[in-house]
């Protein structure tokens, strides 16, 4: 308790100081390193680092303020890591509304002095993890024999790790320090480069031997649980393993996640509280009406019990006056403070994606009977298909505010004064993802269609991977069907588990429309077989691709608004070594008829994977190849 008050008071002490959470006057010239000189990554007078008086972080006073600083800093990139990853992908569009950074973000448009184009943000938070991380004195115990400061330790290492890889996702190729700069001398020195790759291998070596260790716990901060303003070391580990490609590795991390969230061999299903759907008729189809269901209360509830979505989050300043006070709400949404004019609105491409979908209910379940029915189509508005987007997306044309008319927009999900970063369905949508590029198109489609628990892998998945290999890797998925109870209709109020597509689009497992991809024509129609074990590995291979498609529809209709699209395409573009994955997509943001509208207006081929990148003065990031494209 005595450390949690101390901890507020070092909050509230930085706070009243510089109107933010800001770092602790440090030398003039701290930077961070380009090829070059990393002294011009930073103006020369700026305070970039928190440190001890002594140099050595061995009290619970400056290791404390430390964390807190490193906290503060992160601030800077809340907003950014939201808009970078939105505005390049194509699940919103600018208007004319949207600021000139804004629309220039989402044109693939970005220059040096774009305000979203700032990579000392990034290393202001890394230079003060490298600080702490070589000062802390972690090897002090208490009289129990207990490691006094291997918590924050972790922590820390984890925010490195989580901001070295937004900084490599965003600029390709970045300078890669890992000491602490603190003299003009430093900055000035040459540091290499590191692409992607490096950096994920470098940081999944630094972070792994702290998979098992406890992050810090203080109590509420400002209302929020501090614990959600960490990064948990097992989901760093398998977001890096993802991007390096280690499909085995990242799902294994994911999964020892969830098996840990509340504690050792815990349960941390998917829940089945918050859904969007058809209401149940006796013997025929009732419309869907209204947030029955509170689908968007997911996202404002800001509480860590057992069974909360949120994993973790940036906190944000709660007035303008303070600093780091996010923009979103103001961006998404109607508000008094934009005069209700939104810059940032749904695209063409959001709907089509969730209005391609088809939603099953439960019709009845007489005498054990199930029957189900397929939603109609055409009914119009945002109740075609899935229903999530109703749920956290509301818009009206031609309202009245105070005597002027224009359009009305609000995101639920924009609700809060804080950015969330992580939760518990990018968790699951990740595990599928890794599952099926390990080799397990089967997992990673009943994590949508169904939830998962140890039966279904036996009944369902197992016979589809029969060697020893295939059956040792899976058996180390623990989900115990007794803790896992999956969503039937005879036990919906025993269920905690469904598929994640059921959370828009009811039962999945029941709907004809959504089932595991299969290529019959490489079954030969006489014997039912395949004509050769060639076309057993092309049917394999037709699986991973389809529903690894059916996922990034997924992460589309569950991570909308959320900051994570435009990675989301990135990855799987890279992975298939096809950037028309990505560019067509982006492309056919205002929809396939007004394909060549949104190309025209993109003036960068983005065919071409150095055009993803920001740059800034030729010091950071892939230079970009600024080609029009003729498409």
């Amino acid at each position: 308790m005595k450390i949690m008050n101390k901890f507020n008071r070092i909050m509230d002490a930085m706070n009243r100081r510089s109107g933010r959470v800001m770092a602790m006057l440090c030398l003039s010239a701290v930077a961070m390193g380009t090829t070059t000189s990393c002294s011009d990554f930073f103006e020369q007078d700026s305070e970039r680092i928190i440190y001890a008086d002594d140099s050595h972080l061995n009290n619970a006073t400056d290791t404390l303020y430390s964390v807190a600083g490193i906290l503060g800093k992160l601030q800077a990139l809340a907003d950014r890591t939201i808009l970078l990853g939105e505005l390049r992908g194509d699940l919103v569009d600018i208007n004319k509304n949207t600021s000139a950074d804004l629309r220039n973000v989402a044109l693939f448009n970005i220059d040096d002095n774009n305000a979203y184009n700032k990579p000392s943000d990034y290393y202001a938070v890394i230079n003060n993890c490298n600080y702490y991380i070589a000062n802390a004195d972690t090897a002090l115990k208490n009289n129990r024999n207990e490691k006094i400061f291997m918590k924050e330790y972790t922590a820390v290492k984890g925010i490195r790790a989580w901001t070295y890889l937004q900084l490599a996702l965003n600029y390709g190729k970045v300078p890669f320090v890992t000491e602490p700069i603190l003299t003009k001398e430093q900055a000035e020195r040459d540091y290499p480069q590191q692409d992607l790759q490096y950096i994920c291998e470098w940081l999944i070596k630094d972070i792994q031997p702290l998979a098992e260790e406890e992050l810090p716990g203080y109590g509420d901060i400002r209302g929020i649980n501090s614990k959600l303003m960490y990064f948990p070391i097992y989901l760093m580990l398998g977001e890096l393993n993802l991007w390096a490609g280690h499909y085995k590795e990242a799902a294994l991390n994911y999964y020892n996640y969830i098996n840990r969230r509340n504690g050792t061999n815990s349960t941390y299903p998917i829940g089945t509280n918050y859904y969007a759907r058809w209401r149940t008729g006796t013997n025929t189809f009732t419309q869907y009406g209204g947030r029955e269901t509170a689908y968007f209360s997911l996202f404002s509830n800001e509480s860590y019990g057992t069974n909360n979505e949120l994993i973790t989050l940036i906190p944000g300043d709660s007035i303008p006056s303070e600093g780091n006070y996010s923009q979103l709400r103001n961006l998404f949404n109607c508000t008094t403070d934009n005069n209700y004019d939104y810059s940032i609105e749904l695209s063409q491409a959001m709907k089509d994606i969730s209005a391609a979908q088809t939603s099953t209910y439960l019709i009845s379940n007489e005498g054990g009977v199930a029957k189900y029915g397929v939603a109609p189509k055409g009914i119009g508005g945002l109740v075609d298909g899935d229903l999530r987007l109703n749920d956290v997306w509301s818009s009206r044309e031609n309202v009245n505010f105070n005597g002027e008319r224009k359009d009305y927009q609000y995101v639920y999900k924009f609700s809060t004064r804080n950015i969330h970063i992580y939760r518990r369905a990018m968790v699951y949508l990740r595990l599928a993802e890794a599952m099926n590029r390990a080799g397990y198109p089967h997992f990673g489609y009943y994590v949508l269609a169904s939830g998962v628990n140890n039966k279904l892998i036996e009944d369902s998945i197992m016979k589809h991977y029969p060697t020893s290999d295939d059956t040792t890797f899976l058996r180390q998925f623990d989900f115990p069907t007794t803790r896992y109870v999956l969503r039937t209709p005879d036990n919906a109020g025993l269920a905690n588990t469904m598929g994640i597509h059921d959370r828009g689009c009811g039962y999945s497992m029941y709907n004809p429309y959504y089932t595991m991809p299969f290529d019959s024509t490489l079954i030969n129609k006489e014997t039912g077989y395949y004509n050769s074990p060639d076309d057993s590995l092309k049917q394999k291979e037709y699986q991973i691709d389809q529903v690894e498609k059916m996922i990034v529809d997924e992460c589309a209709l569950e991570l909308s608004f959320e900051g994570t699209r435009f990675y989301d395409l990135m990855r799987v573009a890279k992975r298939r070594n096809d950037p028309s994955f990505l560019a067509n997509r982006v492309y056919a943001r205002r929809g396939e008829d007004k394909k060549g509208e949104m190309q025209a207006e993109i003036r960068t081929n983005l065919n071409n994977e150095n055009n993803w990148y920001l740059h800034w003065n030729g010091k950071i990031g892939i230079e970009p190849i600024r080609e029009v494209t003729n498409e």
